[in-house]
């Protein structure tokens, strides 16, 4: 319903330039007459040579202004990008008129032409012009500037293109924000001053600026630096005292989304755990899935889903969407057609472990590219549901990857964890076990097989971070197992793009590890997430240790010491040194776990898994 009012609107912007520029060059070459003679314009000159300069001006003008897009501008937005077009316009255009009048000055109309009155109009019209196309932003800044004075004073910290691209936003906008100064950590910036605003220091003079400048609130443009700067800068506002502190969007969303720089949003936990910039080489990515049908196991889960936004992205032939959840999968299905149209998306409700539903799955829709992300995860949980561990992460995942080989898709991508490293729990022995299936299969199978390790994926369903938002809500305290407890974090997009790409990289049998950053005690980030509410941690809400759970280890190990790792093209992805699998031992070991998985006595399949991952030694931790 808005569509036919915007055209409307766009074509009476359109006509009034038009007009008024006709208007303005008309009054352009008149005043350089007028100028020219003093104030007093001969007779002859009216009917004559001024019509003539008005008449050809504007037809030269008038094409090349629409030709450098000098009428689909917006007026709030202008800048020196539009002010270079328009002089290129008018000066191509009165490069031309000289021409002719120079072509033509033996004729009786030009031959006592005032040629400096060329000069003047030039100059006239250039600066008449785009006072016309600056009058609104100039308009919004200095009378529209006057109802900010009530707004909040701020600090920008980041006086690159992201800080001076927010002030001029601000500038434009609505917002209840005065920004009064700039930090950057360069020194050369110092002093400078962007659109009236003064960098007056670096993010380690921030409790100095708001006490001096009486700040109120701090917003953090730093969309392409690290965590660690944007951890320092919080650091130094809650120093000052500061409450309200905002970022800019990620230079991802700011890029790939479209999302605006004035989109601002509180500080997030995720914006301090220490992770630099993901690097990705989009276009391995692009060759690797465009144009391919790709199934994704445990499409309705976190990393699942997330790999379904990411995969989309990339112009798949068809998006094959396989989960359980038949719900996740609805919702699911309607998030990637309201944002990938044009694309071909199968949803399937349906269990890994049912090899006929799996083989229909294959079958029907021949996927080339698989990407198997459903697992049992929960570590306690998979302790007391030790043969539904098994069925899922190891039978599901072969009877999976069976089917790949058997109707010969190109890839098969497995999702692992860093569970598998010296595992202490079910969840992390039966996912090693998937990546020795992937092994062995790779060894025997034209399909290409490759495991990919990572850490926590942050927000993801039943994480830490969720149930600790939801105790700040409830003013509960915050349960944490021990005080040593550490655990590396990735960024649930950022985990599938790495995912994507070693896929691509993966010439099969791979384990691939990425790159996980620093692990993040889960105390400090129990005390974090506390801090950014607004409260104070042990005052408004308690930190209580409640000891480790079954299966826990105190810190999640990417590699094994006889492991190791072997330098990819990518820096952020590694490749594991493997011992390669005991086809024998494996398979003997998958028949006792067969027999053995609905057996009463639980404690077999842990016996089994031992001998089939000799690093597993359970952790069975005792509350205290």
């Amino acid at each position: 319903m808005t569509f036919p009012k915007f055209q409307r609107t766009t074509r009476t912007r359109f006509a009034f330039f038009v007009v008024a520029d006709t208007l303005l060059i008309a009054f352009s070459v008149v005043a350089a007459f007028f100028l020219r003679f003093e104030g007093s314009i001969p007779a002859s000159y009216w009917s004559g040579a001024i019509q003539t300069t008005i008449l050809l001006a504007v037809v030269f003008l008038l094409p090349l202004l629409y030709f450098f897009h000098l009428y689909w501008l917006s007026w709030a937005y202008v800048s020196t990008e539009e002010l270079i077009s328009l002089g290129k316009a008018v000066t191509l255009g009165f490069a031309l008129l000289a021409g002719i009048v120079l072509f033509l000055r033996d004729t009786e109309l030009f031959q006592e032409f005032p040629r400096s009155t060329l000069l003047m109009s030039y100059v006239f019209a250039f600066f008449s012009i785009g006072a016309l196309r600056m009058a609104k932003r100039i308009y919004m800044q200095v009378v529209e500037n006057q109802e900010t004075e009530n707004g909040k004073r701020t600090l920008i910290v980041g006086a690159g293109d992201a800080g001076e691209q927010l002030v001029r936003s601000l500038a434009a906008g609505r917002q209840n924000v005065r920004p009064v100064a700039f930090v950057d950590d360069n020194p050369i910036k110092k002093g400078v001053v962007i659109h009236g605003i003064k960098v007056v220091g670096t993010s380690n003079d921030i409790p100095r600026v708001v006490a001096q400048y009486q700040i109120e609130e701090m917003i953090i443009a730093l969309p392409s630096a690290g965590a660690q700067a944007i951890k320092r800068a919080v650091e130094k506002g809650r120093e000052a005292g500061l409450r309200n502190m905002r970022v800019v969007p990620t230079l991802q969303d700011i890029v790939r989304k479209g999302v605006p720089v004035d989109a601002l949003r509180e500080v997030q936990v995720e914006d301090l755990l220490g992770r630099e910039p993901v690097h990705l080489h989009a276009e391995l990515i692009e060759r690797f899935i465009a144009g391919k049908t790709v199934l994704i196991t445990g499409a309705a889960g976190s990393i699942g889903s997330e790999l379904c936004r990411q995969v989309a992205r990339f112009h798949p032939e068809a998006l094959v969407l396989l989960d359980q959840d038949e719900t996740g999968i609805f919702q699911m299905l309607h998030e990637l057609r309201r944002s990938f149209p044009n694309l071909q998306v199968r949803p399937v409700v349906g269990n890994i472990q049912d090899k006929s539903r799996v083989e229909y799955v294959f079958e029907n829709f021949r996927p080339q590219l698989v990407f198997h992300a459903a697992a049992y995860k929960h570590v306690p949980l998979m302790e007391e549901n030790i043969s539904e561990a098994v069925k899922n992460n190891i039978f599901g995942t072969l009877v999976v990857a069976k089917a790949a080989d058997k109707y010969g898709a190109e890839k098969f991508v497995f999702v692992s964890t860093d569970k598998t490293v010296n595992p202490s729990s079910v969840m992390g022995a039966t996912k090693r076990v998937g990546e020795m299936i992937c092994q062995f299969e790779n060894s025997r199978s034209d399909t290409k097989f490759i495991s990919v390790r990572f850490g926590n994926v942050l927000n993801s369903r039943g994480s830490v971070i969720p149930l600790f938002r939801e105790r700040i809500k409830r003013r509960e305290a915050l349960e944490v197992t021990h005080p040593e407890m550490k655990r590396y974090f990735m960024i649930t997009s950022e985990a599938c793009l790495l995912v994507m790409e070693a896929g691509a990289m993966g010439e099969g049998g791979e384990v691939f590890v990425l790159d996980m950053g620093q692990p993040v005690k889960i105390v400090d980030l129990a005390y974090e997430m506390i801090r950014l509410s607004g409260l104070e941690p042990d005052r408004d809400i308690p930190v209580v240790f409640v000891g480790p759970r079954p299966g826990e280890k105190l810190f999640e190990e990417v590699l094994s010491a006889e492991e190791g790792t072997m330098e990819t093209q990518h820096a952020q992805i590694h490749k594991a040194r493997l011992s390669s699998v005991n086809r024998e031992m494996l398979e003997q070991g998958l028949e006792q776990l067969l027999s053995a998985v609905d057996s009463p006595q639980k404690e077999q399949c842990r016996l089994i898994l031992q001998e089939l991952v000799p690093t597993y030694t359970p952790q069975l931790w005792n509350k205290s």
